[in-house]
């Protein structure tokens, strides 16, 4: 009697305790994840790059996504506009100063539902070793079961930056003050 009434205990005590969000990292090993920038060239097209390099975590529970967590680090030498001598540019003082700063970070600090399959994701970024808040607007692209016996879910995010707002001192000219950045993230549960 007193072993029945131990475990009853125990159960119900497992009942109350809270859930918590499924993890997932994000699949840079199978090339499912990006994070891409466009910028205007002058005010008369759109130059277009990527970082190469980046790993990341992040969690998400579908009952509670308030309490929705990313972390992504960045490599900023990795970055890749399809020509190597604006890549040499791109990762000296003028704008990433990779010599310097080695490492860009995204840390998020909420995550709001807005239905539809859409949300908004409120994080700080450190690039260029300043540190400063950014929002992001976020798709939900799909979750569920992969061919090799995990489970995936995805993301699509957009945001805006602008260059000053980093201590990037190079001026491109009055068209092009910001910067888009698009992340495609795909993550494997643990």
């Amino acid at each position: 009697m007193i072993k029945r009434y131990l475990l009853l205990g125990l159960l119900s005590f497992a009942v109350v305790l809270p859930l918590h969000a499924a993890e997932y990292t994000i699949d840079k090993k199978g090339a499912h994840a990006f994070i891409q920038f466009r910028i205007k060239h002058l005010g008369y097209s759109w130059l277009f790059g990527r970082f190469n390099d980046f790993s990341g975590q992040f969690s998400y529970d579908e009952k509670n996504p308030a309490v929705a967590k990313v972390m992504v680090d960045i490599k900023p030498a990795s970055v890749d506009s399809n020509h190597a001598e604006r890549d040499k540019h791109l990762r000296g003082e003028d704008f990433l100063y990779v010599d310097k700063y080695p490492t860009a970070k995204f840390v998020s600090t909420g995550f709001k539902e807005l239905g539809d399959g859409k949300a908004s994701l409120q994080g700080e970024l450190t690039l260029r070793g300043v540190t400063k808040p950014v929002e992001i607007d976020v798709q939900h692209i799909g979750h569920g079961d992969d061919p090799w016996g995990g489970y995936r879910r995805g993301f699509f995010g957009t945001t805006e930056i602008a260059l000053a707002d980093f201590g990037i001192p190079f001026d491109l000219g009055p068209a092009s003050k910001t910067v888009e950045l698009e992340l495609s993230i795909e993550g494997i549960r643990q």
